[in-house]
């Protein structure tokens, strides 16, 4: 039960929060169409003419698992809920073409190419605030 913990993202601007259907957040350039997450205040394209011109974009909240692997150490100023397990880490890429890295729900039944959805579930929480990742969730 949370009680009064106040539930915020652990890095804020990466998804839509609150929210009943969150969402990654990337930056789109209006100029050339390139799509950066997280999002960017320029364009990263060195082609580009009009590197100010980027605009706030929502990502699918689904793609397909294109790789993955197990960690099994706690890295350096990582925090997550007590005791550290291993956890699955993703690339996911999605239907706007950007391969995207995060957590995964789980490290069982993972198979290359299958389906993945977006979640957002707790880090870890102290006193007074829940902190929140988004993780993908495979689709069995």
């Amino acid at each position: 039960m949370l009680g009064d913990k106040k539930r915020v993202p652990i890095v804020e601007g990466i998804f839509t929060w609150p929210s009943e259907d969150p969402r990654l957040i990337a930056g789109k350039c209006k100029s050339c169409g390139a799509l950066t997450f997280p999002k960017m205040p320029i364009c990263p394209n060195p082609e580009c003419d009009d590197k100010l011109n980027v605009e706030e974009v929502l990502l699918s909240k689904r793609g397909k698992l294109w790789s993955w692997t197990i960690q099994r150490y706690q890295p350096p100023a990582f925090r997550m809920a007590e005791p550290f397990k291993p956890f699955g880490i993703g690339i996911v890429e999605i239907p706007e073409g950007l391969r995207i890295v995060g957590m995964l729900t789980t490290t069982e039944g993972l198979r290359i190419g299958m389906d993945v959805e977006l979640v957002i579930e707790k880090l870890y929480e102290d006193e007074e605030k829940e902190y929140l990742t988004y993780k993908w969730k495979p689709i069995y």
